[in-house]
């Protein structure tokens, strides 16, 4: 997978399409630097803070973002201490200048994670998402949890039915 693809958390709409990547290619490393300016970060702390600027709709892996906080130190761009067996990255002032020249790119970047918005133009605000899955969690346990009478698919057809005239009137 490529740097800011994701993996199946969250971001999957009918059908199991996915959206695409919520960064460009090399983007995620503007995006952990500005991150690791404004404070010293754990790497679960940096998945959790992109996750939470997406509103939960999207949550880069482990295995993007630890190869990336990698990259940024090799290149001298950022300093790991470990402290209580964890790794702690800070931007070192090659990072911070690095950070300034590449501005547009990672204020670019920056501006779509907290608009929760996508290159592609796909993206859908998270709450939608998390209202959509929870539906068809619902249908799917439903349907597991054994046969439903006529009376019991008639109501969930109507209120599905209804709640397709509420979004297309919307």
């Amino acid at each position: 997978m490529d740097e800011g693809e994701h993996r199946g958390r969250g971001m999957r709409w009918g059908g199991g399409r996915g959206f695409g990547r919520p960064f460009d290619h090399g983007e995620l490393r503007f995006v952990i630097l500005a991150l690791i300016a404004e404070k010293p970060r754990h790497g679960y702390e940096i998945i959790k803070a992109i996750e939470e600027q997406f509103g939960g709709s999207y949550s880069p892996s482990p295995g993007v973002v630890y190869p990336t906080l990698t990259l940024l130190e090799e290149q001298g761009n950022a300093t790991v201490e470990e402290i209580g067996g964890k790794k702690s990255y800070t931007i070192t002032e090659q990072g911070k200048e690095f950070l300034a020249a590449n501005q547009a790119f990672a204020q670019a970047a920056m501006g779509r994670m907290r608009g929760n918005g996508f290159p592609d133009g796909m993206g859908k605000p998270p709450q939608l998402i998390r209202a959509v899955e929870n539906l068809k969690m619902a249908l799917r346990l439903r349907h597991r949890s054994g046969p439903m009478t006529e009376e019991q698919i008639q109501k969930i057809v109507a209120a599905l039915d209804a709640a397709t005239v509420a979004i297309e009137r919307g």
